[in-house]
């Protein structure tokens, strides 16, 4: 089964959101990039703690998950796998990038991106874009899209193992 893109899922409470940062965090690799877009206090930045959190449990480390807001740019290694966890909301120009070393990260890390819309044409057309928008409480429903044509199908194997075919 292919999961046809975009994708809508409603996530009623954070345990819900948690659930699919840990189905997408083993599924995931060098050279993938998600997209975390959505308003402030939408749920990009749990979701991007709780994914890398998932990934650097599975090696044996349980690290402290700083926001990058005022770094812009934090980096994590889960055994052989490069994370970099970015906020670019405090930048101005796209410009700005190429001093911060994303262009080289996309192809040697996994790239979780806050703030997207920052990158303007530099966001890699294969990059996973998740759009979150809060709803009352802790509930958010979330927008999966790419123009990456291999996610369809990994994203159906995922959300399956996740438990969200039904959702």
């Amino acid at each position: 089964m292919i999961a046809p893109l975009p994708l809508t899922l409603s996530l009623p409470d954070e345990e819900a959101t948690a659930r699919l940062a840990r189905a997408l965090a083993p599924e995931l690799g060098a050279g993938d990039t998600l997209a975390l877009a959505g308003p402030i206090g939408a749920g990009k930045s749990f979701f991007a703690r709780t994914l890398i959190r998932h990934r650097l449990n599975a090696v044996g480390k349980d690290e402290d998950i700083p926001s990058p807001t005022f770094t812009l740019v934090q980096t994590y290694q889960a055994g052989d796998l490069e994370i970099w966890h970015s906020d670019l909301y405090r930048l101005s120009t796209p410009d700005e990038l190429f001093e911060l070393g994303l262009e080289e990260a996309f192809e040697t890390a996994l790239c979780l991106i806050e703030w997207p819309d920052r990158m303007g044409e530099d966001l890699p057309s294969s990059a996973l874009l998740l759009t979150f928008a809060p709803q009352e409480g802790d509930r958010r429903v979330v927008t999966l899209s790419s123009g990456g044509p291999a996610w369809p199908a990994r994203l159906a194997q995922i959300l399956k193992t996740g438990g969200f075919a039904d959702d």
